[in-house]
């Protein structure tokens, strides 16, 4: 961008020059014609742009002009750009506003030539000649090229609109405007409000819109489970649906070992003191051990899930979050573990 500017400076240099490339010291002629283009225009017979100036300030103002053109043609652009900026204040003449955007450019202020040279045109080729009128058209559509247009809306009554700190508007309202295309920083804020505070890069040559939202602390806060509610409790109900089993088991196994306890007696008093279990016996006695074994594994289980399940209950209690907060629900994974060492249960939960 700067190496564009830079391009456009020197364009608007050589125009400058050619344009006052009389002499020095104007002559009377050259006055004259300053004066004509600036105070006269006699060859246009309506001239709204001198409506209500008295002929003192347009007087004034013309020496104002002659004194920002004799700066410019020395290349002051800051006296320059203050000489017109003067001149505008006693009379707003296109020709002005031309002349201060070849100044201005000079100083690389796109945003405020621009401006000006709409300003320039909105009277056409009447104030101007032709040939300045093509030229600011031209200038005109290179600045924009180096711009970007903004357009920012706020509904929120009250609510102040700053672009880079300085204000825009106080909502509800609309910003239209061309703004240096790079970073810049929108915020929208007003008391009891969250402040809306968004930094973009404004695209050269494109239109950036911007619809600037205010909530409410309570507006902006919601209220969340981390998983569906029925997620624990489906854990919980499991650790005990699986616990109840092991229960169950463990009182089959308690009678089976009963049952084997009173066959080895008969079996003992039948042979006179000594038993030899027979396969049946041995056969229960096993059946009693392997559901004792899985009861255990079950309790081990079951209470793990029952324990995780009552954690889960608790954690997945309703909790406020920002709007803009992203929530990822959690995985549980309960998986039993056998081995040589005993039974149980592991639990794996993934945030």
């Amino acid at each position: 961008m700067r190496n564009s500017l830079t391009v456009f400076a020197s364009l608007v240099t050589l125009a400058s020059s050619a344009t006052f490339a009389a002499a020095p010291e104007p002559s009377p002629a050259a006055s004259e014609q300053n004066q004509t283009r600036l105070d006269k225009s006699a060859e246009v017979a309506d001239r709204p742009w001198a409506r209500g100036v008295s002929e003192d300030k347009q007087k004034s103002a013309l020496e104002l002009f002659k004194l920002g053109n004799a700066a410019l043609r020395e290349s002051l652009w800051v006296k320059a750009a203050s000489t017109y900026r003067e001149a505008l204040a006693l009379w707003d003449h296109p020709a002005i506003h031309y002349n201060l955007a070849l100044a201005l450019v000079n100083l690389d202020q796109p945003v405020e030539t621009h401006e000006h040279l709409l300003a320039a045109l909105k009277y056409g080729a009447a104030p101007l000649d032709s040939d300045k009128f093509d030229q600011a058209n031209r200038y005109k559509a290179l600045v924009e090229k180096q711009l970007s247009r903004l357009e920012v809306t706020c509904a929120v009554e009250g609510a102040i609109v700053k672009l880079d700190g300085r204000e825009l508007f106080v909502a509800p309202g609309k910003y239209e405007g061309m703004e240096r295309s790079g970073p810049h920083t929108l915020i929208a804020s007003k008391e009891g409000f969250i402040t809306n505070e968004q930094s973009r890069n404004f695209p050269a040559g494109e239109v950036s819109t911007f619809d600037l939202k205010l909530l409410t602390a309570e507006e902006a806060t919601e209220y969340r489970r981390l998983w569906p509610a029925a997620v624990p409790w489906v854990v919980l109900g499991a650790g005990v649906a699986v616990a109840g089993a092991g229960a169950a088991m463990h009182l089959v196994s308690r009678d089976t070992y009963a049952n084997y306890d009173i066959g080895v007696k008969k079996c003992a008093d039948a042979a006179g003191g000594t038993c030899i279990p027979t396969p049946e016996l041995t056969s229960a006695h096993q059946r009693a051990d392997s559901l004792q074994g899985l009861a255990i594994a079950s309790y081990g289980v079951g209470g793990a899930a029952i324990v995780t399940g009552a954690i889960l209950v608790y954690v997945n209690r309703l909790q406020p979050y920002h709007l803009s907060t992203e929530v990822k629900a959690p995985e549980v994974t309960v998986a039993p573990m056998f081995g040589p060492g005993g039974t149980g249960a592991m639990v794996q939960v993934s945030f």
